[in-house]
């Protein structure tokens, strides 16, 4: 008899524990003043859990490249805090990558509101354009008779 599937594997759970204590240790534990507003977005863990994509974020556009570089040398700090917490063998090492989703969603956006808003226009001409049409051959038609 076949076994039933639970709901997530077991990378999945860790990778969302991660997710929260890295977090938790950004917020609470870090004291880096490069760091400032990140969030975690997601965790890719690989199979065997020697390493983790860390995906984040920063309010500030402009502090990315020195966010991450503030990351990067705190990925020793952040990956004991991980290893005391978690109970697996091996604590993953952690890879910072930016995530530019949020941004490309933001432009996504903009440009779906740009075509909306070209298209009522377009809508609103051709609608103007079809009463100016009929108002002339109204006054053409009165013209004949």
């Amino acid at each position: 008899m076949a076994k039933a599937k639970k709901g997530f594997s077991r990378s999945d759970r860790i990778a969302e524990q991660i997710q929260r204590e890295l977090a938790e240790l950004i917020r609470k534990g870090l004291k880096d003043p490069r760091v400032g507003w990140v969030t975690i977005t997601a965790v890719d863990v690989t199979r065997d859990y020697s390493h983790a994509k860390v995906f984040y974020t920063v309010m500030d556009e402009n502090k990315r490249e020195i966010t991450q570089e503030a990351l990067e040398s705190a990925a020793g700090y952040l990956r004991n805090g991980i290893g005391r917490v978690l109970q697996i063998f091996t604590t993953p090492q952690l890879h910072f990558v930016y995530d530019d989703s949020i941004e490309r969603g933001v432009y996504m956006s903009r440009l779906i509101d740009e075509v909306n808003g070209n298209a009522t226009t377009v809508e609103h001409d051709d609608a103007a354009n079809l009463d100016a049409d009929d108002g002339d051959e109204g006054e053409e038609g009165s013209d004949k008779a």
